[in-house]
C-alpha cells in the first residue's frame, strides 16, 4: 500500500487508443461520512468471462425463483403436487420428495446451519463470491441496472441523460424504466406467494380478486421492497444494510483470494504513450476504467474495502485495457495478501487451499450433511406422543385402585389411514382402557391418513400393586400391517409416599 501512497503525479494524458474515464469513486475513504446523501453511481457495462458468469448465474437464479412454483411432484392422491411448497394452512414444508411436518423442524434448522457453514466455506476460499454473483440483492440490482442501461444507455449517455433539462426524450425513457421496474417487481412479489399457496390456483384467484388478504399484503410488501432496493437503494444496501461486509472479514486470512488490484505490478501508476518504455514504472495507466465498471463506485487499487462485493467486473474492464497497451491481463485479479507480499520480496507466489479454517468448515459440513441424511433415511412415518392429566394427577378409586388419565398423539405421516394396536410395557398388573374403543377391539386406534389424532387411555393399578410412589410406563404402537412400531415413556402416578 505504500507504494500508493507515494505514487507520482499521473502524466497528462493516457495511451493511444485507451480512453481515459473522468470516473471518481463515489465512495472513496475521504468522502465517507457519517451521513452522506447518495451520489447516484454509472456503472460502465464491460464484456470478459466474470461479465459472461454473471449473466449466466443472473439467468439461472431468477429462472429458478420465478419457474420453481410450477414445477409438479407427484405425491399421491390428496397430496398437493407442488414441488416445493410452504403449506401453513396444513401445517407442511414440501420439497420434492421430502415432506416435513412441524415436529421436523429440525431439518429446517439443519439447512440453515448447513447454508451458513458453505458460506463460511466460500467466503474463506474466495471471498464474497456470494455477494457478487448470488446474494438477491446482487442478482436483482444486476438486473434492473441492465433494464437503465436498455433506455438510457451506457454510463455516458446515462449521465448525459441526467444533467438534461426535461423533454419528451427524457421523460419517455426514465417513465420506460420505471415501468420495467415495478413489472420486474410486481413478478418478484408475485412469484414469493406462489410458494405459499398452490401456484395455477393462487394465480386464477389473484387476478379475479378471490386470493386470501395476506397474497395482496406480501405481493405489495415485495414489489415495494424490491423496487426500492435494488431500483433506488442499490449498494446502500451492501453498505449500511447487510451485516455480512462486517462479518466477512473474520472469516477471511491472508491466503483467502480476494478481488485485489496487485499494487506490487501496477505502481508506481501513470499515463503512458504508446512507444513508450515500460521501464521503472507500473502497468497502471490510470485510466480509471475499473472506477467506471464499479456497481459499488470504489476504486480497488485503495485495497481491501468493505463497499467492495466481488463482483469482478473491475477485472473485465482492466484485462480489456491491458490488451489494449499489449500488457498482461490480471493487473486486478483474484490473489492474496500473502502473495502481493512475497512477490514484492522477490519471492514465488503459492496457494494453499488446505488451511486449518478451511478443513474446520468443511468437516462440520460433512457431519451436519450425514447427520441430516441419516435422519432423513431413518425418518419414521410413524410418531407417538404422550401427556398425562396433571389435574389430578391420579385419582384413587372406592376400590383402592389408583387411575392415571393420558392422551396419546399419534402421527401418520403416510398417505393411507392405519389400524394401530396399542400396547403396555410395564407392571403386568396395570391395566388400560382406550376411551371410545369397542369391546372387540380394546386396543385398535384408527389413525386417518396424513394426520394427528388424539387419544384418551385410562390406566389403572390394583390396590395391592400400589407399593411405590411412581411405575414407568412405556406406550407402543404398532402397524400389524407394516410391523413399523413407535413408542414413548411416561409415568404413572400412586400418590403413595405423599406424592
Amino acid at each position: 500500500m505504500e507504494l500508493i501512497k507515494n505514487r507520482p503525479a499521473p502524466k497528462a494524458k493516457a495511451a493511444d487508443g485507451v480512453a481515459v474515464h473522468d470516473a471518481e469513486p463515489v465512495n472513496s475513504p475521504e468522502r465517507r461520512e457519517l451521513y452522506h446523501k447518495r451520489e447516484p453511481i454509472y456503472p460502465k457495462l464491460v464484456h470478459g468471462k466474470f461479465r459472461s458468469a454473471k449473466w449466466i448465474f443472473m439467468i439461472l437464479a431468477l429462472g429458478v425463483y420465478y419457474l420453481l412454483p410450477f414445477v409438479r411432484w407427484d405425491r399421491g392422491p390428496g397430496a398437493p403436487d407442488q414441488a416445493v411448497l410452504v403449506d401453513f394452512a396444513n401445517a407442511r414444508f414440501y420439497f420434492f420428495f421430502i415432506e416435513l411436518w412441524p415436529q421436523e423442524v429440525f431439518y429446517i434448522t439443519g439447512l440453515l446451519i448447513l447454508a451458513a457453514l458453505l458460506l463460511f466455506l466460500v467466503t474463506a476460499l474466495f471471498g464474497r463470491v456470494w455477494c457478487g454473483y448470488a446474494c438477491p440483492q446482487t442478482v436483482w440490482t444486476d438486473l434492473f441496472i441492465a433494464v437503465e442501461r436498455l433506455f438510457e444507455g451506457d454510463r455516458n449517455k446515462r449521465m448525459r441523460l441526467d444533467k438534461q433539462p426535461w423533454s419528451f426524450d427524457k421523460a419517455w425513457r426514465k417513465i420506460s424504466k420505471h415501468a420495467v421496474w415495478l413489472v420486474i417487481a410486481a413478478a418478484t412479489g408475485g412469484a414469493w406467494i406462489l410458494y405459499f399457496h398452490d401456484a395455477f390456483a393462487v394465480l386464477e384467484n389473484f387476478f379475479t380478486g378471490q386470493a386470501a388478504l395476506t397474497s395482496y399484503l406480501f405481493f405489495a410488501i415485495l414489489t415495494f421492497t424490491t423496487y426500492t432496493l435494488a431500483g433506488t437503494m442499490r449498494e446502500q444496501v451492501c453498505t449500511y444494510m447487510c451485516p455480512w461486509p462486517r462479518i466477512q472479514a473474520g472469516l477471511t486470512d491472508q491466503q483467502s483470494l480476494n478481488v485485489m488490484y496487485r499494487v506490487d505490478r501496477g505502481e508506481p501508476r501513470g499515463a503512458h504513450k504508446k512507444g513508450e518504455s515500460w521501464e521503472g514504472r507500473g502497468d497502471c495507466i490510470d485510466c480509471k476504467a475499473c472506477v467506471a465498471a464499479c456497481p459499488m463506485g470504489i476504486d480497488i487499487r485503495e485495497g481491501a474495502q468493505l463497499e467492495c462485493i466481488g463482483c469482478a467486473l473491475c477485472i473485465d474492464a482492466c484485462d480489456e485495457i491491458m490488451v489494449k497497451v499489449n500488457r498482461p491481463k490480471g493487473l486486478i485479479a483474484y490473489d492474496t495478501d500473502l502473495n502481493i507480499e512475497r512477490r514484492m520480496k522477490g519471492e514465488k507466489t503459492q496457494f494453499n487451499l488446505l488451511r486449518p479454517r478451511v478443513i474446520l468448515y468443511a468437516a462440520l459440513i460433512a457431519a451436519v450433511s450425514g447427520l441430516m441424511l441419516f435422519g432423513l433415511i431413518n425418518r419414521s412415518e410413524l410418531e407417538l406422543n404422550s401427556y398425562r392429566d396433571r389435574n389430578p394427577n391420579f385419582v384413587t378409586l372406592s376400590d383402592g385402585t389408583v387411575r392415571n388419565g393420558y392422551t396419546l398423539t399419534v402421527l401418520n405421516k403416510a398417505g393411507e389411514p392405519r389400524t394401530l394396536d396399542v400396547s403396555l410395557q410395564t407392571d403386568p398388573m396395570m391395566r388400560m382402557r382406550v376411551i371410545g374403543a369397542t369391546e372387540a377391539a380394546p386396543t385398535r386406534l384408527a389413525v386417518p391418513a396424513d394426520t394427528t389424532q388424539d387419544f384418551r387411555i385410562f390406566l389403572s393399578l390394583p390396590p395391592e400393586a400400589v407399593d411405590r410412589a411412581s411405575e414407568d410406563v412405556t406406550f407402543v404402537v404398532t402397524d400389524p400391517a407394516t410391523g413399523e412400531t413407535a413408542r414413548t415413556e411416561a409415568v404413572f402416578i400412586t400418590g403413595e409416599g405423599g406424592r
